[in-house]
């Protein structure tokens, strides 16, 4: 395991964006980690765990202690239980489970990342989410180094949250993911993307729906194609904001046309960011200097080609200031931002 000087970050991040590393390491098993934390913590260095880069904005100045990067690798497969490593590429591993006829995660097709990643923000898409398949995260807590394996309910899931980044944020070192998929299940169609995908048609197979997906996340700039400018993204960069009823009333009641909601439990509306978004005045292709609005997706952030942080941030601290002065919600952004500000 070699600990390296001063390496650009940029690279690793679906973004293109974002300073150097003081450190850099690249962990291909536990015992690599273990020894990561120890090069760290004899040096009085800040440690952060990388992964696929997909859900990531560096700062310009990069990163002043050691950047670990997962490179854990392997499945394994006893019946419909999955071992997966965290540093197994996460689209790679629904392509391989849909090939044997497993559902659960064919509506996750075509998110970039690592597996690791998964737990940590509850990835969903089109109806489904990792923690419905879920059934145990292999950690390292670095509290105590222990390595320990936490159930789906030590992990307390909710709409892209988890322990991992919301009240333990910091604490664990995700190194594998065991997920419970459905043998000849039935695919999900939920979301209406898909719904007029297939209407009309016979039951479309886990395979079908893959594609499917895949081909909508492509139309909308969401499916990482080299040389498409409108992929230098973190893909979705707001989440969709739960607000309650009389707040919902009083949204709706400013507009003649039906206000577009999800379900979010009895008594609570999910509001689509895009729709906020593109309410504020922010439109596709809009453009702030070298960072920009993705030309097929109101809430894909993009590097028009030579974006800083800073150039993404002001962005975002526009589009955010606009939608809370018109709807009083505040939008909070998915990526994690590493580095000041």
């Amino acid at each position: 395991m070699q600990f390296l000087e001063g390496i650009p970050l940029a690279p690793y991040t679906t973004f293109r964006i974002g300073g150097p590393a003081r450190w850099f390491a690249k962990a291909g098993t536990e015992e690599d980690i273990f020894a990561a934390i120890e090069f760290a913590r004899s040096r009085n260095l800040p440690l952060f765990i990388l992964g696929g880069g997909s859900n990531l904005l560096v700062s310009d100045e990069g990163f002043p202690g050691l950047v670990l990067h997962i490179a854990l690798r392997g499945i394994e497969q006893t019946y419909h239980f999955f071992r997966v490593a965290a540093g197994e590429n996460w689209d790679e591993f629904v392509t391989h489970a849909v090939a044997q006829n497993y559902a659960g995660i064919e509506c996750l097709s075509g998110i970039p990342g690592t597996v690791g990643g998964t737990p940590v923000q509850n990835v969903g898409a089109y109806g489904q989410e990792v923690a419905e398949t879920i059934v145990a995260v292999r950690t390292i807590d670095l509290n105590n180094l222990e390595v320990k394996d936490l159930s789906p309910d030590e992990c307390r899931f909710s709409y892209r949250r988890s322990i991992f980044n919301s009240t333990q944020r910091g604490r664990y070192i995700v190194t594998r993911v065991d997920y419970a998929l459905r043998r000849d299940g039935r695919a999900r169609i939920a979301y209406a993307d898909l719904k007029k995908q297939f209407a009309g048609g016979s039951e479309p197979s886990l395979a079908e729906v893959s594609t499917a997906v895949r081909s909508i996340r492509h139309q909308k700039g969401m499916l990482i194609v080299d040389g498409d400018p409108d992929c230098r993204s973190a893909g979705s960069f707001f989440k969709n904001p739960v607000i309650g009823a009389q707040h919902f009333a009083r949204i709706a009641a400013g507009f003649a046309e039906r206000v577009p909601t999800y379900p979010a439990g009895e008594g609570f509306f999910k509001l689509p960011a895009a729709w906020l978004v593109e309410q504020a005045g922010f439109h596709k292709g809009y453009a702030l200097g070298p960072a920009g609005i993705s030309s097929r997706h109101t809430l894909a952030l993009i590097n028009r080609g030579e974006a800083k942080a800073s150039d993404i941030l002001a962005l975002r601290d526009r589009i955010v200031a606009a939608v809370e002065e018109k709807f009083s919600i505040r939008l909070e952004p998915e990526p994690v931002f590493l580095g000041p500000g």
